[in-house]
């Protein structure tokens, strides 16, 4: 009777031994890779999709579609002719030169023994900021019907028709009076600032005396050049006549 009791009592134990192997080996199988739940079960866990859906794939904001870029913004301003009074030194905002801001005189370099007829004008800024001569001077003697006509090989170069002159600076311009045919006498010569339109006028003629005589001759080789800052070049237009 003892010896069934004990035997019985072995039985359960083993029972309850096996059916706590049978439980562990349940859950270690829900927990295995076979199970699905681990992180080794072979299937990848949810990650973000690096390939996005055609055209939703972010690209980089500072590349701008074709079509959409602008270019750079040119500069507007283009250089100005010197005609209309820029020039290429950009002295645009120099005024002209007005009677009362220069002083004309006239030299010469002829013989004391022989009459005048290269005249060298020697005009001078003598106001306190710089101004302009446009061109040559229209330069009227005596009783003449006309001004003497520029002589065109001395006018600067295309864009630039005027000489900006710094204060107490100067400028010069070289007067031919004659040639080998009849003369006509003159007592006095006036000179007249160019305005910016050709031939036109700026203020009053001034009064130039003639260079150590009281008259001079000339006829229709009169020619005068244009306004120029080297008094050595001027005179070179006039003095092989």
């Amino acid at each position: 009777m003892n010896t069934a009791a004990r035997t019985s009592h072995r039985g359960w134990k083993s029972c309850v031994l096996g059916a706590a192997t049978v439980t562990a080996l349940l859950a270690s199988a829900a927990c295995s890779p076979s199970g699905g739940d681990g992180p080794g079960d072979g299937k990848p866990t949810a990650q973000p999709s690096t390939t996005g859906t055609p055209g939703a794939t972010a690209s980089p904001s500072a590349t701008a579609s074709p079509g959409t870029s602008k270019p750079a913004a040119t500069p507007s301003a283009k250089p100005t002719p010197g005609a209309t009074g820029t020039g290429g030194s950009g002295d645009g905002a120099v005024a002209l030169c007005a009677p009362g801001d220069v002083s004309i005189t006239s030299s010469t370099e002829d013989d004391k023994s022989q009459s005048v007829r290269h005249i060298l004008l020697t005009l001078t800024n003598t106001s306190k900021k710089a101004c302009k001569v446009y061109r040559y001077p229209l330069i009227q003697l005596g009783d003449a019907q006309r001004t003497v006509p520029e002589i065109k090989e001395s006018a600067p170069m295309p864009g630039t028709p005027y000489e900006a002159i710094a204060p107490g600076k100067q400028t010069h311009a070289a007067l031919l009076l004659n040639g080998p045919m009849d003369e006509a006498p003159a007592k006095t010569m006036t000179v007249q600032l160019q305005d910016t339109e050709a031939g036109s006028k700026k203020g009053a003629p001034i009064k130039v005396a003639f260079p150590g005589v009281d008259t001079v001759y000339y006829n229709d080789f009169a020619k005068v050049t244009h306004w120029m800052t080297a008094s050595g070049l001027a005179l070179r237009f006039i003095m092989s006549s």
